[in-house]
């Protein structure tokens, strides 16, 4: 079965880890690595990812014409997701394990991140 385990960031999230001392961001991006490294070499690591600052990012829709029409940056939106790994493991179980493992990254505050995890479906329901 295939998960994928999303990291989500509060609105302002990028910009406070630009602002985190350089040691802690090596702390961050080397647990980042490590941990891509063993999902890896444990067979169960399908993909990973950092994404864009949100600032780059936009809303399409195709216009009346069928030309991109886009829109963006998402004043309401509280969160964005920040990175996510897709896992295939025995079951949800071994998802959860491994997401919680994710929210043990180094980080500003005492807080663990929050891993969301859903099944990659194959077909409808």
């Amino acid at each position: 079965m295939k998960y994928m385990l999303m990291m989500n960031t509060p609105r302002d999230g990028y910009a406070k880890y630009l602002s985190w001392p350089k040691q802690l961001i090596a702390a961050n991006t080397d647990f980042m690595h490590a941990f891509a490294r063993k999902l890896a070499g444990a067979g169960e690591l399908v993909s990973a990812m950092g994404l864009a600052s949100p600032v780059q990012a936009k809303l399409v829709r195709a216009g009346d014409d069928g030309q991109p029409v886009t829109d963006g940056v998402f004043p309401e939106t509280k969160e964005f997701l920040a990175g996510y790994w897709i896992v295939q493991v025995e079951n949800a179980a071994r998802a959860y394990e491994i997401a919680a493992e994710a929210s043990t990254a180094p980080g500003m505050g005492d807080s663990p991140l929050v891993i969301e995890v859903r099944e990659v479906m194959s077909a409808p329901p």
